[in-house]
């Protein structure tokens, strides 16, 4: 899947991100300020969690629940992420054996740990209103 898109499409883009995702781990990869959490909170949407989703910079990691209480989503954000090791100890490991989808921002910081099969988006600024997105699986 390739597309271009205005900011406007966000919903849309996640409805078609979600039927293209050939299982439930997704990583998000694309320059600070691409779009990467603004699309990650519409997936939280689209999937009906009862909560907004927001960027988890500081605490590494959201959970959403569904509409009874069980988890539906992991939003990571492991920009600041010093090495692999963080990841783990957080129990990373445990989140990847769940059966919830897991929006992973910044994947690259912890390459080795990503499952062979996770869907890779690349999110591309185009202008202020204009991202492209490539989804591919590896």
């Amino acid at each position: 899947m390739k597309t271009t898109f205005q900011l406007s499409e966000i919903d849309r883009v996640a409805q078609e991100v979600l039927a293209a995702a050939q299982n439930k781990t997704l990583c998000f990869y694309g320059d600070m300020g691409v779009g990467k959490t603004t699309l990650i909170k519409s997936l939280v949407k689209e999937l009906g969690a009862v909560d907004i989703a927001n960027s988890p910079t500081f605490g590494l990691v959201n959970e959403y629940a569904d509409s009874d209480g069980r988890p539906l989503a992991f939003h990571f954000d492991f920009y600041r992420l010093n090495d692999e090791m963080e990841a783990l100890d957080m129990g990373f490991d445990d989140y990847l054996a769940s059966d919830a989808w897991l929006f992973i921002e910044w994947p690259e910081k912890i390459a080795s740990l990503i499952p062979e099969d996770a869907v890779r988006l690349h999110l591309h600024f185009i202008d202020e209103k204009t991202r492209s997105i490539e989804l591919n699986v590896c």
